[in-house]
């Protein structure tokens, strides 16, 4: 398979356009891989099935000055639901964030972008913060992996999260 156009090779073409589509290849490949979460951030399957993702680093909640707010998928902001901004994971994904300071996790869905601060990987919401002991510090080390397709222990314990009622003050 040639890469580069007859022409192109020829001399036929203009030294313009051939740097544009040089240009656009290069691109078209930095994109790729920079879609693909960076190496610290993919972690070997326990069966060795292949690599599911996760991300570690600081969390931070937003409350009441949004509540009732739109979000980026459209619906009502509400600070004590179970939901998450993160700025790439898709809309409506469902994560499972593990306070690593006292091991308690909660799965939120990302229902919004954000956080604005750099050094921030998500923003959870008041309710999910209190879920997992971060509503009194603000900010936490936390980890993030998304639910795995075909995992059953990580279905069993969203199953068991959604039919427990979580209230603010029970927490």
């Amino acid at each position: 398979m040639k890469l580069i156009p007859t022409k192109m090779r020829d001399g036929n073409v203009s030294t313009r356009r051939g740097v544009a589509i040089v240009t656009l290849l290069v691109a078209l490949g930095l994109t790729a891989s920079a879609s693909d979460p960076a190496p610290s951030q993919k972690k070997q399957d326990q069966a060795g099935k292949g690599h599911h993702w996760y991300q570690i680093g600081q969390a931070s909640w937003y409350g009441r000055y949004f509540q009732g707010k739109k979000t980026a998928n459209g619906e009502s902001y509400d600070m004590n639901g179970l939901t998450c901004a993160h700025r790439s994971l898709p809309l409506g994904s469902w994560i499972r964030v593990t306070n690593l300071r006292n091991r308690r996790s909660i799965f939120v869905r990302v229902n919004d972008r954000g956080p604005v601060p750099e050094n921030r990987i998500v923003d959870l919401s008041y309710g999910a913060a209190q879920a997992v002991g971060l509503a009194e510090a603000g900010i936490g080390k936390v980890k993030l992996e998304t639910l795995r397709p075909g995992d059953p222990e990580m279905a069993m314990q969203l199953i068991a999260q959604l039919r427990m009622p979580i209230s603010p003050q029970g927490l």
